[in-house]
C-alpha cells in the first residue's frame, strides 16, 4: 500500500507539471511527410508487446490473443505479480510457441520492452500520464504503437506524438474501441449511404458514474481521482467524440476548428465520500477542481456543431449520447432510435429495420465471436481484429496519429476555455492542411 501511495504522489506531481505546459505549443518542426493513409508493411504474423496489464491491459490480451497469427512476445507492468499472472494466462491458452518475456523492474522497464527486435506493435494500457512517454519510446525504437485513451493530455504532447510519428514513419493509433461498437458502425454505414442527408450536427458524451471506481483502493482508484485535483474541463473526450468524428469525416474533408466550454459546480465527489468514507479517511481532506459536468461545443471548419459532455462524478445511467443529424433525419442512442423525414408519425422509431441492410461487414464477419468474448459488448474484439487485419493486409489504420491528437485535444482546450470564462479555444491543425485533400 505504501508503494501505491508513492506512485500516486509521483503521478500527482506529473499532473501538475503537465498542467504547466498544457497551453504551450512547441516550435513546430519543418513538415515531414504525412502519415495519413500510409499503409502498414504487410505482415504474416503480428508480434505484440503490451505495457500495462491491469484491468484494461488484461482485457486487451483476451481479445488480441484470440486473433490468428498474433503473438504476444513481451509484457510489462510495475507490479511483478500482474505480469506473471498475465503470462500464465497466455501460456494456458496454448496459442503461441513461447511464453512472453516479462518486464517489471521499475517505472522505466517499458524501455527494455520497446527496444526488443521481435515486436511489431506496442500496446499502451497504463495511467494516462504515461501514454505519451511510452508511445514516443515505442516509435523512436521503430515500433508502431496503439495507445489507450486519451492519447495525450496537453496540446504540446499532441504535437509530440504527431511529430514523432511523422519523423519515425511509425503509426500512433488511438485504441478507441467505441468507434467499433455495433450501433456506431451501423450508423456510420447509414451516414455514408445518405440516410440522414447532409450532416449538420452531432452530440456525444462520456457520462458514466465512476464514483465507486474513483474511490477504490485498487485499479483506476489508485490514480484516476488525481486527475480531478488540478484540472477543470473534459477529462475523457474520445469515447463519444471518435464515432461522431468518423460520421463527419474529420480529417477527411473537415476538421475541428474551435470549442467553447463550461463546467458545473464541483459537488458530487465530496458528497459521495462524505457518505461512503470514514470521517478520518485522509481523502476527506482532498480538494477537487473539476466540475461534475463539463459541456463543450465544437465548431468545425465546415460549420457543423458537436455537443460534447463529460460527467463521471454524478449518479446517472451510462450514456455516450451518440447523436448524428442532418437534412433528412436524426439518430439518437441510449436507447437507439431514429427519425427520418417523411415518417408517418412524428416520433422516434426502432433502428432494427435498418440492421439487415446496414450492418457493418466487420460485425457480420466476427460479430458472434466478439459477443462471445465480451469486452464492452464485443467492440473491443472488433477493434483488435480490425487493427491486426490492417497490419496483415498492409492497409492504413482506420485511426491515425492526427485523429489521436485531435480527439484528445478537447481535454486541454476545454480547460483553457473554462479558465477564460468560456472563451473560444482554437484547435491546432495537426494535419498541417492535409485534411482538405484526403478522401
Amino acid at each position: 500500500m505504501e508503494s501505491s501511495r508513492r506512485e500516486l504522489l509521483k503521478l500527482a506531481s506529473l499532473a501538475a507539471a503537465g498542467m504547466s505546459q498544457a497551453q504551450t505549443l512547441p516550435a513546430q518542426k519543418p513538415k515531414e511527410a504525412t502519415m495519413a493513409a500510409v499503409p502498414f508493411e504487410r505482415l504474416e504474423t503480428v508480434r505484440l508487446g503490451i505495457i500495462g496489464v491491469g484491468g484494461r491491459g488484461n482485457s486487451l490480451i483476451d481479445n488480441f490473443a484470440e486473433i490468428p497469427r498474433v503473438q504476444i512476445t513481451a509484457l510489462c507492468d510495475v507490479v511483478p505479480d500482474k505480469v506473471s499472472k498475465a503470462q500464465a494466462k497466455i501460456v494456458k491458452l496454448g496459442k503461441q510457441p513461447n511464453p512472453p518475456a516479462l518486464y517489471s523492474a521499475g517505472d522505466h522497464a517499458f524501455e527494455q520492452l520497446v527496444a526488443r527486435d521481435d515486436i511489431d506493435l506496442v500496446i499502451v494500457a497504463t495511467p494516462w500520464l504515461w501514454h505519451v512517454p511510452m508511445a514516443l519510446a515505442a516509435m523512436k525504437n521503430g515500433k508502431h504503437v496503439g495507445v489507450e485513451v486519451p492519447a495525450a493530455e496537453t496540446i504540446a504532447d499532441c504535437w509530440e506524438l504527431v511529430n514523432a510519428s511523422e519523423a519515425t514513419r511509425r503509426h500512433c493509433i488511438q485504441l478507441e474501441n467505441c468507434c467499433y461498437g455495433y450501433n456506431e458502425m451501423l450508423v456510420l454505414n447509414m451516414v455514408k449511404a445518405g440516410v440522414f442527408g447532409e450532416i449538420t450536427h452531432g452530440a456525444c458524451a462520456y457520462n458514466h458514474d465512476l464514483r465507486s471506481v474513483l474511490f477504490s483502493g485498487e485499479g483506476e482508484g489508485l490514480w484516476r481521482r488525481f486527475e480531478h485535483f488540478n484540472r477543470n474541463g473534459n477529462l475523457y473526450p474520445t469515447h463519444g467524440l471518435g464515432p461522431v468524428a468518423h460520421y463527419m469525416d474529420i480529417h477527411r474533408g473537415d476538421r475541428f476548428d474551435y470549442l467553447v466550454s463550461m463546467s458545473s459546480p464541483v459537488a458530487s465527489l465530496a458528497a459521495y465520500r462524505k457518505e461512503h468514507l470514514k470521517p478520518d479517511d485522509p481523502r476527506q481532506k482532498e480538494t477537487y477542481r473539476c466540475g461534475d459536468l463539463n459541456v463543450s461545443l465544437i465548431h468545425t471548419v465546415k460549420g457543423r456543431v458537436i455537443n460534447l459532455e463529460h460527467n463521471t462524478s454524478s449518479p446517472q445511467p451510462y450514456d455516450r449520447i451518440n447523436l448524428i443529424a442532418g437534412t433528412k433525419g436524426i439518430f439518437r442512442d441510449y436507447p437507439p432510435r431514429i427519425y427520418v423525414d417523411g415518417s408517418p408519425k412524428e416520433e422516434f422509431a426502432s433502428i432494427d429495420p435498418y440492421k439487415k441492410k446496414f450492418e457493418h461487414k466487420y460485425w457480420t464477419e466476427v460479430g458472434d465471436m466478439a459477443r462471445e468474448l465480451g469486452g464492452h459488448g464485443g467492440m473491443d474484439f472488433v477493434m483488435a481484429y480490425r487493427l491486426i487485419q490492417c497490419m496483415k493486409q498492409g492497409s492504413p489504420p482506420d485511426i491515425d496519429v492526427y485523429d489521436a491528437a485531435a480527439w484528445s485535444a478537447p481535454g486541454p482546450l476545454s480547460e483553457e476555455s473554462v479558465a477564460k470564462g468560456s472563451a473560444p479555444a482554437k484547435f491546432p491543425d495537426f494535419t498541417r492542411g492535409g485534411w482538405e485533400k484526403r478522401a
